[in-house]
């Protein structure tokens, strides 16, 4: 299986999410897991050697590709339970070459314009690869959300601006916690440094409804 973590904008916390959907499937599903990491930025890579370095975690593989790595992708599938590719906040090669080959793709977006503008281009971007994958699933999902009950409009607005592509969004969210950036300088996933936490919860939450999801016969890219 092939995960996808990807968008066209940087700062939503694309990496953070694919570390801990990385996690999931290795606690949770006892699956032999290997991380992708094609952002320039190597956020994924420095995490992995620093997880490494802990003798107490599960260790992680991860390698790095860029361009056309459709084919890496098909041909490391065959030797892992679970895939998931750490795309940057761009559209290029690889992440139109990763989602033609994906199962689900996760595109992260904030509750701020900014991110909310990129949803029509990802929209076209996810239609066309489908055309390619018509066994990919595709879903927004709104992160780092302000935990102001004044801010939940601007949660529930996000998601009415996503739906109105007929993509579909995910119930789960993230709040802004710090736990996701200290858990990352150590090398480690909410899941291991607080459990039993929200942080993980919603970890937990977004990695359960994606796996559950089914378009059926909505009407996902009509």
């Amino acid at each position: 299986m092939i995960i996808v973590v990807g968008g066209e904008k940087g700062g939503s916390g694309k990496s953070c999410l694919a570390q801990n959907l990385a996690v999931y499937f290795t606690k949770f599903k006892n699956s032999k897991v290997l991380m992708v990491d094609c952002d320039p930025q190597r956020t994924t890579s420095d995490w992995i050697q620093a997880r490494n370095n802990c003798e107490e975690l599960p260790a992680i593989n991860c390698v790095q590709l860029y361009g056309k790595i459709r084919n890496d992708l098909l041909s490391l599938e065959q030797h892992y339970d679970a895939i998931v590719v750490d795309c940057g906040g761009q559209d290029n090669l690889a992440l139109r070459g990763s989602i033609s080959v994906a199962e689900h793709v996760l595109v992260p977006l904030r509750p701020k314009r900014r991110d909310l503008k990129t949803v029509p281009h990802m929209e076209d971007l996810l239609s066309t690869c489908k055309m390619v994958n018509p066994k990919m699933k595709a879903s927004f999902v709104i992160t780092q959300c302000p935990s102001l009950p004044s801010q939940a409009n601007r949660i529930l607005e996000a998601k009415e601006v996503c739906k109105t592509y007929f993509i579909n969004v995910l119930d789960a969210i993230t709040f802004s916690r710090n736990i996701y950036d200290d858990s990352e300088e150590n090398g480690k996933s909410v899941l291991e440094m607080e459990p039993e936490g929200k942080a993980a919860q919603e970890i937990i939450a977004i990695a359960e409804e994606m796996l559950d999801y089914d378009p059926g016969y909505s009407h996902e890219f009509s």
